[in-house]
């Protein structure tokens, strides 16, 4: 986050206090058709063509593959102790096995020598929040796998770290921004500008390929919360209506892609929201209260291919927003194959957890992110396919 001097906080406290309590009643047309019709046109599955075969990439199944994973924990020194789940004791290994069958057609396998060869002179960066580090990492594990004695250099800082493959020029970047606008700290306050993009933008306008994704902080509450004020329309906010603000967020960021993004060397990727696991009901009709509180002890994902969408209203902002953006950009929808993987997330193998934590999974476990290797790896995959077939 960016500190700026209180000379800078022009409005006086009394207007903002006095705004704070302002009711938010303004609803965009957008939202009102979500809430009152819960029924928004479908982004179209995008289709890839490889064996004369018309592929849907996101809707499929996930199959069993002893071939996986594609790279080892022990063999890659970027992962973080929050997602190495084999280094912090995990022991099942199963969910490391499974590989994702899209409609009709089979996935290329990842290669890292091509991916270094297509990139070479490159910059590719995920923009989000930790979810996009999963991503981040997962694909430098993926690239290191197939050629692990190339010189690289790693500088982690905070909001940008790089991965760099010198002897192809390519680098790898991850840029914390969890809401994609800006948040500001004044007078000790932080303070999310969903009008304001211009200082994050300012990090990715150089970048070959970006990588979006917003979703989780918005809907946080309590100590959770990413911020102590919105600022929207020239008015402060402790609160707002949640998708609300998301919508006003992604279209500032749409209109700065739309005005900032040259297509000629730039492409434009959003990923869709990554689901959580807290709730045994969604993959269990079994649960009760005296059962598994969320993903903890799963070992294996969901039958079938359908899931229950609790993303419904967000990604109904998220395709409403790009399908009105002038730059081409790709929606990445992982949503319901990741829906699917209920055994993926660290639960309470995290390096950075304490014997209390671990010895409490119903209250600690971690069903937000992702092992390493584990399900960012399949989201690079689909990356991969999309960026080069």
């Amino acid at each position: 986050m960016t500190l700026v001097s209180s000379h800078l906080f022009k409005p006086c406290l009394t207007f903002v206090f006095l705004a704070l309590f302002q009711s938010h009643t303004t609803f965009s047309a957008l939202i009102l058709s979500l809430r009152n019709h819960r029924s928004y046109p479908q982004h179209p599955r995008p289709m890839f063509q490889t064996n004369r075969t018309t592929c849907a990439l996101f809707a499929g199944t996930w199959v069993r593959d002893d071939t996986y994973p594609l790279y080892q924990y022990s063999n890659c020194p970027v992962i973080d102790a929050e997602f190495n789940c084999q280094m912090s004791g995990r022991p099942d290994s199963g969910y490391l096995k499974y590989r994702w069958q899209p409609l009709n057609c089979q996935l290329p396998r990842f290669d890292g020598l091509v991916f270094l060869s297509k990139m070479r002179g490159k910059t590719v960066m995920f923009v989000g929040d930790s979810l996009g580090r999963n991503q981040f990492e997962s694909l430098i594990c993926m690239i290191l796998a197939a050629n692990p004695q190339t010189q690289t250099q790693m500088n982690r800082a905070m909001p940008l770290s790089t991965f760099k493959f010198l002897e192809y020029g390519v680098s790898i970047s991850y840029f914390r921004a969890p809401f994609l606008v800006d948040v500001d700290v004044m007078q000790g306050k932080r303070i999310v500008k969903l009008d304001d993009i211009a200082g994050n933008g300012n990090a990715w306008r150089m970048a070959d390929v970006l990588v979006f994704n917003t979703g989780h902080w918005w809907g946080h509450v309590g100590s959770l919360r990413g911020w102590d004020l919105i600022q929207s329309g020239g008015k402060y906010y402790q609160d707002m209506d949640r998708l609300v603000a998301m919508e006003k967020g992604l279209r500032t960021w749409a209109n700065w892609i739309d005005s900032n993004v040259d297509i000629t060397r730039t492409r434009v990727f959003f990923q869709s929201a990554s689901p959580d696991h807290y709730n045994p009901n969604e993959w269990s009709a079994a649960a009760t209260s005296t059962t598994a509180k969320n993903c903890y002890g799963e070992t294996e994902p969901m039958k079938g291919t359908t899931y229950t969408n609790t993303y419904a209203d967000q990604m109904g902002v998220v395709n409403e927003v790009i399908r009105e953006m002038h730059v081409p950009t790709y929606l990445m929808d992982i949503t319901m194959l990741s829906e699917l993987r209920k055994d993926g997330h660290p639960s309470i193998y995290r390096g950075d957890f304490s014997p209390s934590q671990r010895a409490n999974p119903q209250k600690s476990a971690d069903c937000s992110h992702w092992c390493l290797p584990g399900l960012p790896d399949t989201w690079n995959e689909l990356f991969y396919t999309v960026l080069f077939y």
